[in-house]
């Protein structure tokens, strides 16, 4: 005897309850405590406008997560547009180096950037030795040496999107472009950058999302001198015990990604962004 369709979500119902709880229920209490800690009201999303201190990572937060974006899409779109244009084998072994990279472990490709980009590092001893430069160049404990660490780590996402949108095209639309006289550099800009937009925002958006809450490479790479939001809310959990503060800016990153997700799903099916499957 079949159970009807309704019987057999009564049986994992329960499941579906506890996960609910168990996700939402550490939100909400964020939530409470950014309007109850210290004291009840609004006095903690007052300090946006108010403290320096706030004001300053903040914007340090965002100069990043952009910087970052604009050169991760960029990367990703080149080779995501190889990819694209490879022949079979050649783009299976190339689709399989990306999705490898994400087996890779941050705290793995953080310390091997440090040993790459430190003052006795691969990168400088080779500088040196070959007379370009005669101190050590400070890729560490700054700006520079977050922002490549947090770019090699992002290039995948952005491959994914934009290898999704640049399969979907047609490619009689290229050839009938060529064929009406338009050169190649016409026929990226006027044909096919407009056909792989939405594969563009969408990995825009994705990228810009990961980056909010980035907490190991700023910490390490940065060395505490380039302090973002997730390192700066760790910071007031741990140390300074301000939880009302944290749990502002948590709840700060959460409406800011859950904005960003809807302009995201308004571009393309986050289904898809993931690997999913096309309809």
């Amino acid at each position: 005897m079949r159970l009807p369709i309704q019987s057999g979500w009564l049986l994992v119902l329960p499941f579906l309850l506890l996960v609910g709880g168990l996700f939402l229920g550490p939100i909400l209490n964020i939530l409470w405590l950014s309007v109850t800690d210290p004291t009840p009201g609004l006095g903690n999303y007052a300090q946006l406008v108010t403290s320096d201190t706030l004001g300053r990572i903040l914007w340090t937060t965002i100069r990043v997560c952009v910087i970052c974006t604009v050169f991760s899409v960029l990367f990703g779109y080149s080779i995501a547009y190889a990819m694209v244009h490879a022949a079979g084998p050649t783009q299976s072994r190339m689709l399989s180096l990306l999705l490898v990279s994400f087996w890779i472990s941050v705290l793995v490709r953080t310390f091997s950037w440090l040993m790459l980009l430190g003052r006795n590092g691969v990168v400088n001893s080779g500088l040196e030795a070959l007379g370009i430069i005669s101190q050590p160049i400070p890729f560490m404990r700054n700006e520079l040496g977050v922002l490549i660490g947090m770019i090699h780590y992002m290039v995948p996402y952005a491959v994914l999107p934009i290898l999704a949108s640049m399969q979907s095209i047609d490619g009689r639309v290229v050839q009938a472009s060529r064929s009406l006289g338009a050169t190649g550099a016409q026929t990226l800009w006027r044909v096919y950058l407009p056909l792989t937009r939405a594969g563009v925002v969408a990995a825009s958006l994705l990228v810009f999302i990961i980056n909010l809450g980035f907490y190991v490479i700023p910490a390490v790479l940065g060395g505490g001198k380039v302090l973002m939001v997730a390192e700066y809310i760790s910071v007031q959990v741990l140390v300074t015990l301000q939880w009302g503060t944290a749990a502002m800016l948590a709840a700060l990153l959460l409406f800011g990604v859950l904005t960003l997700l809807f302009i995201m799903s308004r571009f393309m099916k986050l289904s898809t962004v993931f690997g999913g499957a096309r309809t």
